[in-house]
């Protein structure tokens, strides 16, 4: 119970500024006590103002005081490093990292993270460098706020004051002081007030972002809607133009086997007949050539009788002359091809006609008709919706 106790009080004996035990503790004229390392630490670095104060109470001190050793509070320390005790530790550290805000009054080569920024001292502190703006009267007039590295836009460049009046004839921030000088006599009210007025106009600004931002979505959807139409509208076109040059070509070859059919069916016949003609012209040429024969021989012969004789058998057969005269004219014979040709030529004509017809009715469904060069997206869109509803 009694080491408890010990580790209970012990944040007593911690320095405020590395949070260790104290090393050579010295104790300040206010009465907060640090290591001797670490608070001239402190007052190095503010040599250049020329004012030293207390990095927990502000309260300074002019000139540098002499620091002394705090014998006793060292002895107290000393019992607690012999009795094996250390110090409890201290708070998990949370040192600044890219992009965070380092606190003004750490120090070492690392320095914990800021949490709040003091518009009055124009310095940020973490969490421990903190508390005397809670705890002293002083301080608690502060205005603070979330940590950030733009504390010196809060300044003034021409008085080094804090900006606390807003101008509207200048559209700017001023200080107090500038009231009085180059902005004297301009309308000028607290930076509350005209946030108040700047908030309602952003509302109204945000309204309208709003609503033309729900009017552009309604015509991006118009507009897809009307593409997916045309796309619809296309793929059909596509389709039925496809089955009707099916069917065409379908009917097309149709007609081509049957006519080679017909052609085929009179070229036989006539091919028969031809056939036919010329074997009687065989039969008839093969007489002739025996009979001219006989008539050669007995017309050298001088039997006067067998003459006689024979020349009365031999005339009283005459030249059969009823056999047709064969020309060969294709279009005499195949005259009903040709004719029917010339009728499927005329049928196909007008079938393709009709077909045509179709297929440019088909077409023009998706026959998009956009203005020359639209100079407005609202003519774009008028003319993809008429385009998408044909």
């Amino acid at each position: 119970m009694a080491q408890k106790g010990v580790l209970l009080d012990q944040d007593q004996f911690c320095c405020s500024v590395c949070l260790d035990l104290l090393k050579e503790p010295v104790t300040t004229a206010c009465g907060h006590s640090y290591c001797r390392s670490c608070i001239e630490g402190c007052w190095d670095q503010d040599v250049l103002k020329g004012v030293n104060s207390c990095p927990q109470c502000r309260q300074t001190f002019t000139p540098r005081p002499a620091l002394r050793k705090n014998n006793k509070l060292a002895e107290t320390v000393e019992k607690l490093k012999k009795t094996g005790l250390q110090a409890a530790p201290p708070p998990a550290l949370c040192y600044a990292g890219t992009g965070d805000v380092a606190c003004d009054f750490c120090t070492g080569s690392r320095k914990q993270k800021a949490l709040m920024s003091c518009l009055a001292c124009l310095a940020s502190y973490c969490d421990t460098h903190l508390q005397p703006h809670y705890e002293f009267p002083a301080f608690k007039k502060h205005k603070l706020v979330k940590a950030t590295t733009q504390l010196q836009e809060k300044i003034c460049s021409h008085h080094d004051k804090l900006l606390e009046v807003y101008c509207r004839t200048d559209q700017q921030c001023i200080c107090y002081q500038c009231t009085m000088d180059e902005h004297k006599g301009h309308d000028t009210v607290s930076p509350a007030a005209e946030r108040t007025e700047k908030q309602r106009q952003l509302v109204m600004s945000q309204q309208k972002v709003q609503q033309r931002f729900q009017e552009r979505e309604k015509e991006l959807k118009e507009l897809q809607q009307a593409v997916e139409s045309l796309k619809h509208s296309a793929q059909a076109a596509m389709e039925d133009s496809d089955q009707i040059f099916t069917q065409l070509i379908c009917s097309i070859e149709r007609r081509r086997s049957e006519v080679k059919k017909l052609i085929r069916a009179q070229e036989k016949a006539q091919v028969s007949q031809a056939e036919r003609l010329l074997e009687q012209l065989k039969q008839e040429i093969a007489e002739l050539r025996k009979r001219s024969t006989e008539l050669e021989q007995l017309s050298h012969t001088e039997d006067h009788i067998h003459f006689l004789q024979s020349y009365q058998s031999l005339s009283s057969i005459s030249v059969s002359s009823d056999l047709p005269s064969i020309v060969v004219r294709p279009l005499q014979y195949f005259g009903d091809v040709s004719k029917t040709v010339s009728e499927l030529r005329d049928k196909l004509k007008y079938f393709l006609k009709g077909e045509w017809t179709k297929i440019s009715t088909t077409v023009n469904i998706v026959d998009v008709v956009l203005p020359p060069e639209p100079k407005t997206r609202e003519q774009l869109l008028q003319s993809v919706r008429v385009a998408g509803l044909r």
